[in-house]
């Protein structure tokens, strides 16, 4: 009688391929960083930022004579803190590799050539700790709407700021509150204004106060969520960056706006509406790329674009027909 034989199949090529992702993500946040680092260092005599050691082995006669180039180079806790995350991460990215490289390359130019590059962004998500590493000199702000997820994510990685909002709309809303909005443009729905004493129903007025004072060069608007009708939606998100990105004193005169998932009709219709059309540089996969000047003179300015959105809508409508 012959005995019966067992095949088991293993998920192997589910793990090898998530190697392979954890392999692409550290190779990448390497070469970024590495980049964004070298540049730092030549252009600046000094750095406050707060550094870590990269840790050494048990000592031998090869790493005891290398002790001394070894203490001698330290990594911004930033990218220590970002290299060790993604080496053991098992959580992919939902971004496309060309998105994703249209926005850390603007935050590396924007952390090479600024001062201090300020970035602001919306929702806390796997690329956060990148977007951090990449601006290691700045300051990078991140808001999110899961109050849970910003107090786990401050207990692992302490050097990111973090903070929890509240939205008070509703994707079911967005026609309503585009309307209401629209009729407010001249009061208190304004492109310039202090966003902290707003009563426009699109206006986030609870965030921290030194959020409405900083000149931010890059925002980036990848949250909340927007999913389904009872989800907050991101029509906060881009009336608030508009309004930011026209009323800030200081810094360079343009911000660099992007809106992820820009093929969806919220974040395509309000973009369009606050951030204008004559603003979109680029479009990258579902990546929406604006650039949004100063505003000097904000009492003369009762409209977000030289050309209304329903104008861009109606004349889209008559070239097609």
């Amino acid at each position: 009688m012959k005995s019966t034989k067992l095949i088991l199949l293993h998920s192997a090529i589910q793990r090898q391929s998530s190697s392979n992702a954890n392999r692409l993500w550290l190779i990448f946040i390497i070469a970024f960083c590495t980049t964004a680092f070298t540049v730092t260092i030549i252009t600046t005599t000094t750095t406050t930022t707060t550094t870590a050691t990269i840790p050494t082995a048990i000592p031998t006669a090869t790493s005891t004579a290398m002790d001394s180039t070894a203490s001698s180079f330290q990594l911004p806790l930033s990218i220590y803190d970002a290299l060790l995350h993604y080496a053991a991460s098992t959580n992919p990215t939902h971004m496309t590799s060309s998105e994703l490289a249209t926005i850390t390359t603007a935050v590396a130019h924007c952390a090479a050539v600024a001062s201090h590059c300020n970035l602001l962004v919306f929702g806390l998500t796997h690329e956060a700790l990148l977007y951090k590493a990449l601006n290691f000199d700045g300051r990078t702000v991140f808001l999110e709407e899961n109050e849970n997820l910003v107090s786990r994510f401050e207990q692992r990685h302490p050097g990111v700021e973090a903070y929890d909002v509240q939205y008070e709309t509703r994707v079911g809303e967005m026609k309503r509150l585009l309307e209401s909005a629209r009729g407010e443009f001249r009061n208190e729905c304004r492109p310039v204004q202090s966003l902290l004493f707003s009563e426009c129903k699109l206006a986030l007025t609870s965030l921290p106060n030194h959020v409405y004072e900083l000149s931010w060069d890059v925002i980036l608007i990848q949250g909340p969520s927007g999913y389904h009708e009872a989800a907050p939606g991101r029509m906060s998100a881009i009336f608030t960056a508009a309004v930011l990105a026209r009323s800030k004193k200081g810094g360079s005169a343009e911000t660099h706006v992007f809106v992820l998932d820009f093929d969806r009709e919220v974040e395509r219709v309000y973009s369009d509406e606050f951030l204008c059309r004559d603003n979109l540089v680029e479009v990258v996969d579902k990546l929406g790329h604006f650039v949004v000047e100063r505003v000097s003179d904000g009492r003369s300015m009762t409209e977000f674009c030289r050309v209304s959105a329903s104008a861009n809508s109606s004349s889209s409508s008559t070239s097609m027909a």
